[in-house]
């Protein structure tokens, strides 16, 4: 009832819901929806513009714009809860154990931590993504691994806070186990910022995957992956836009749906926003 009583005070969050729940619809329902098989190849149609038969035209070999972006959206949206979700789990996982039990297990756990974190997250994912070969899968790998030190960070950050309460010192006082306290007081504290921030992080995940799909070491063609068909396009925008523009507007929206929803999340579950 908050995130309804939330979206509906604010535009910006209504906006985002409504982003949101269309792109995952999209996703859904893309064999239903699309009206052409996004990897026929029909050369008699190719480069056709906007038009009732084609909704986004056709690219260089004749397949449906709008059929492949539909598509696209199911592969974005797998993408960004793979790595989102992974991330969210290794790194939440590291920053709990690191702040609950301190001492040296602190010091490895986040000294590992701030090695990953000296390199830029795109450029590490590049490396690992480059090494691996060029795979949607290995996109994803690539991403998880560079992802998962700034959640490490923030549930430590969220740990420390926490232990300073004084309902876990009285948890602490009537003899509860580590282990218990670890689980149902520490853990759901802690829950709801890592997930406003992995909302949040959503569309930085896309961002990053449309980039390496841009340059050539994410989703290989055919496959209808948005940075891959903002790569094909680039070499016609000046003659037949619509090859990289539908793409990058589909992705462009889905990041900023969930931005808009990421605040919602936070102004809800943030007290001192209240």
């Amino acid at each position: 009832m908050a995130i309804c009583k939330v979206i509906a005070k604010s535009p910006l969050s209504l906006m985002g819901f409504i982003i949101i729940f269309s792109i995952v619809v999209l996703a859904i329902l893309s064999p239903c929806v699309a009206p052409y098989n996004p990897l026929e190849i029909r050369l008699a149609n190719k480069l056709q513009p906007p038009s009732a038969t084609h909704l986004f035209g056709t690219d260089d070999l004749g397949r449906d714009v709008f059929s492949r972006v539909a598509y696209g959206a199911r592969i974005s949206l797998q993408i960004g809860i793979i790595v989102v979700g992974v991330s969210l789990f290794i790194g939440g996982s590291i920053g709990l154990v690191a702040g609950f039990w301190g001492g040296w297990l602190d010091n490895i756990l986040m000294r590992v931590t701030d090695a990953f974190l000296a390199f830029p997250a795109l450029i590490l994912a590049m490396a690992i993504a480059a090494s691996l070969g060029p795979s949607l899968y290995h996109t994803m790998l690539a991403l998880s691994v560079s992802w998962w030190p700034w959640y490490a960070r923030l549930a430590r950050g969220q740990v420390l806070t926490v232990r300073e309460t004084e309902y876990l010192k009285a948890a602490e006082a009537i003899g509860g186990s580590k282990f218990r306290i670890l689980i149902h007081h520490i853990t759901p504290n802690c829950f709801a910022p890592l997930i406003v921030y992995a909302t949040l992080d959503f569309g930085f995940v896309l961002i990053n995957a449309a980039a390496l799909g841009f340059i050539g070491l994410g989703a290989q063609p055919p496959t209808p992956e948005w940075g891959a068909m903002l790569a094909k396009g680039r070499g016609y925008i000046q003659d037949y836009w619509w090859l990289p523009t539908f793409p990058g507007v589909a992705l462009f929206l889905t990041v900023l749906g969930f931005n808009f929803l990421g605040d919602a999340l936070r102004d809800i579950w943030d007290p001192r926003l209240k």
